[in-house]
């Protein structure tokens, strides 16, 4: 009987254990709230959204440059801003890889970190920067004010040999999809987040394989609309390089618009990126079934890409003692 006794003494306390060590696990990942800074730094959400308001007017593109400099950042060692260090002490930036040499918005990041040290120093991550910059961007031309999850901290590496991880733009649906699973993302959160493309442009450079010479047959993707073609190559002519490059309009219908065009394009085979269209014009893949749902429902859509967002800021972040807040965005402390 004491034998028993004893062994219901130790499964007992193996389960406090258990019990303490997943909710120690469920505080950790639980640090990120969108009312981190209410305390601390009340005033930031506003401090940074008057900066992308005058950024606004003189570069349309602002808010479209801050999601993607967000999910450069966030796939390649979680959102932690290492994308924002320049090299220092022997290290190479993320800066200098080569999916990176068009990301810009940089210089507008420097501007809310150095108006935010002022109120609040050392307070605000640049990791949170970024991610409130893409929410509050993509709330200017939608209208909603979509939650994002604040409280990381910033790295104190750079991870240039990582971003081959980062999908490319010549890349294949199948490739593409397996680089979105290796970050816990699925199909839906892909084609959701491809619809950031609903504004923003493109350099004839990254799809002016498609126009003449595609997959090195000589002729043009057979999945682009004929019209659109000869649009395209009347704006984009057949050389490797454009000084100043041309940039065309991702988004043919509503540029200027956050809202489900980008799908209907797609269905009307005027997607301008490979890798935009291959989301519907690759024969039997999940993501057609998806893109005709976020087509016919903008509200779907919505929902879906703000959920991937969330899902995207929550990669691999760090939090509580791990890290730091930088005081410059572009060097470590």
């Amino acid at each position: 009987m004491g034998n028993v006794e004893n062994i219901y003494t130790h499964v007992l306390k193996f389960l406090k254990l258990l019990y303490f060590v997943i909710n120690l696990f469920g505080v950790c990942n639980s640090q990120l709230s969108p009312t981190f800074y209410a305390t601390s730094c009340p005033n930031m959400s506003k401090i940074v959204r008057g900066v992308i308001k005058r950024a606004r007017k003189d570069d349309a593109r602002i808010g479209a440059k801050f999601i993607r400099l967000q999910f450069h950042d966030c796939f390649v060692s979680g959102c932690d801003a290492s994308l924002l260090l320049d090299d220092a002490n022997g290290k190479d930036s993320e800066k200098n890889a080569r999916p990176n040499l068009s990301i810009e918005g940089y210089e507008v990041i420097d501007k809310i970190k150095t108006k935010l040290e002022r109120v609040c120093p050392g307070v605000v991550s640049c990791a949170d920067i970024i991610s409130l910059a893409s929410q509050i961007s993509v709330s200017l031309v939608w209208g909603s004010n979509m939650q994002v999850q604040l409280g990381r901290k910033d790295s104190r590496e750079a991870f240039l040999n990582r971003t081959i991880v980062i999908p490319g733009p010549r890349e294949t649906l199948s490739e593409i999809l397996q680089k979105f699973r290796d970050q816990g993302l699925d199909s839906t959160d892909l084609v959701a987040l491809s619809g950031a493309h609903t504004f923003g442009s493109a350099r004839c450079t990254v799809f002016s394989h498609r126009l003449y010479n595609f997959n090195g047959t000589g002729r043009p993707d057979p999945s682009l609309d004929p019209k659109y073609l000869q649009s395209l190559r009347g704006q984009c002519p057949n050389i490797e390089k454009q000084s100043p490059p041309t940039l065309i309009k991702l988004d043919r219908t509503t540029p200027n618009y956050f809202d489900n065009n980008y799908f209907k394009n797609l269905k009307k085979k005027s997607g301008l990126l490979q890798t935009d269209q291959e989301l519907f014009s690759t024969p039997g893949a999940k993501t057609v079934a998806i893109v005709e749902r976020f087509a016919e429902n903008q509200t779907d859509f919505f929902e879906s890409f703000s959920e991937a967002m969330m899902k995207m800021g929550n990669i691999m972040t760090l939090t509580g003692n791990k890290g730091e807040i930088r005081m410059n965005c572009r060097k470590v402390n």
